[in-house]
């Protein structure tokens, strides 16, 4: 489990900014995480494989719930259970969301079709998932990552 925390501990440093891949006429890969995020946890090396795999072709960004930075953007796709993956079209549309622990063959069917430009799953919502936590003071801690 070491190596899973530290994966998701650079999630932050490895990460495209928002803004730019979704302008880019890239497609993008969103995760939503944070550290404490057990499931985040258990998936960070499978992501972060496909990260070395596809980032080539896909961008890959990253963004800590914990992180007041990113406010916008948990209201904006209506964040509730983390890991939650968002997958843009090149043009920055959604075309689908993923909340919860995920299955490598899914994500990868979806990665692929995301590249080849053809429709991925819409939604999936496996029940195994973490409650975000309420950040009452709005602040940024050290480990927020950006």
């Amino acid at each position: 489990m070491f190596k899973s925390t530290y994966l998701l501990k650079s999630f932050g440093e490895l990460s495209v900014d928002p803004e730019i891949a979704l302008t880019n006429n890239k497609p993008t890969f969103l995760e939503f995480y944070a550290e404490w995020c057990e499931v985040c946890k258990e998936m960070a090396p499978q992501v972060s494989a496909f990260k070395d795999e596809y980032e080539k072709d896909i961008n890959f960004v990253f963004l800590n719930v914990d992180n007041q930075k990113w406010g916008n953007y948990i209201q904006k796709f209506a964040v509730n259970g983390i890991p939650q993956v968002n997958l843009f079209d090149k043009k920055g549309n959604l075309i689908s969301t993923f909340i919860g622990k995920q299955d490598e063959i899914k994500i990868r069917e979806s990665i692929n079709n995301l590249k080849k430009e053809e429709k991925p799953y819409e939604e999936i919502i496996n029940d195994e998932f973490s409650k975000m936590k309420e950040n009452k003071n709005n602040e940024v801690s050290p480990r927020s990552h950006g």
